[in-house]
């Protein structure tokens, strides 16, 4: 970067972009820290935003959530392209986020949809690239669809993003997603449904006052049962597992409470993978 300071302007659920930017770079900076992103720091120091006296000065276990979830969807990338080393990587609501720079191979194609004022400034501040390119555009709006080149395997990941869609049109963005691209996978992370529901009702704040945007539903068990039934595409539906991550909270109670049942309700982050297969119409085509 130029060493020029760039302004940002965000709200509502825009804002969640820099608050997620503040804690990913804290965790980079922390040599404690399971998470390597020199990237997002780069990107943060480049930012012109009160980050420190609208998000507080720094809280190691959200910083340590924030890595461990970056870490999780960084594995499921490297998953993805181990047996599509040409693929296309779709990142709807990609935010800030750096994850191309930590996991690409030299050959991935990687497509990011966000809000328009969004993607404004992540231009700004990460110009597109030729296998690198942000698209302005809703996560609901089927447009972005028809720029993904699906002939070499299609990975479409949903960081902190489907918990402020009503849920509704979360079941239809899964819907079309299954059609359009069978064969390949969603992987997509929710708060549990009590947190949800705390903040819908105001009483989630974090350090410094702030109070994200209401979020307006909860993963639960039911919930992701339920897929399964959103369109005959869906071959599998499955928990992702999320790695260890450093300190008593990350490194010992979360992935303790993925285990046992009697407290995974109450675990922070649910990862979920939905694996898109082929109809029947779909077989024939590609017989």
């Amino acid at each position: 970067m130029d060493g020029r300071k760039r302004n940002a302007e965000l709200d509502g659920v825009a804002e969640t972009t820099l608050w997620t930017l503040h804690h990913r770079a804290l965790a980079a900076r922390n040599p404690g820290s399971a998470l390597t992103d020199p990237k997002a720091i780069e990107v943060i120091d480049a930012v012109d935003y009160p980050f420190e006296r609208r998000f507080g000065t720094g809280n190691w276990g959200f910083a340590q959530g924030m890595a461990v979830r970056a870490r999780c969807y960084d594995r499921e990338v490297r998953r993805f392209l181990k047996d599509h080393p040409d693929g296309t990587v779709v990142s709807l609501g990609e935010g800030l986020e750096t994850q191309f720079w930590r996991v690409d191979n030299g050959r991935v194609r990687w497509l990011g949809v966000d809000l328009p004022e969004v993607a404004e400034l992540r231009r700004r501040l990460l110009p597109d690239a030729p296998r690198h390119r942000t698209l302005p555009c809703s996560a609901t709006d089927s447009r972005w669809m028809d720029e993904v080149d699906a002939s070499r395997g299609v990975l479409i990941i949903a960081q902190g993003m489907l918990m402020y869609l009503p849920l509704d049109v979360v079941h239809r963005l899964i819907e079309a997603c299954a059609a359009r691209f069978p064969g390949a996978e969603f992987v997509f992370d929710t708060p549990p449904a009590w947190m949800a529901a705390r903040t819908a009702r105001g009483r989630w704040k974090y350090p410094a006052g702030y109070r994200p945007p209401p979020m307006l539903w909860g993963m639960t068990p039911a919930h992701r049962r339920g897929l399964h039934a959103v369109h005959p595409n869906i071959a599998a539906v499955r928990a992702v597992r999320e790695p260890r991550g450093r300190g008593f909270l990350c490194g010992w109670l979360l992935p303790l409470a993925g285990l046992l049942p009697a407290i995974r309700a109450r675990k922070p982050l649910w990862v979920t993978r939905v694996s898109f297969g082929l109809t029947e119409h779909h077989q024939g085509v590609n017989r």
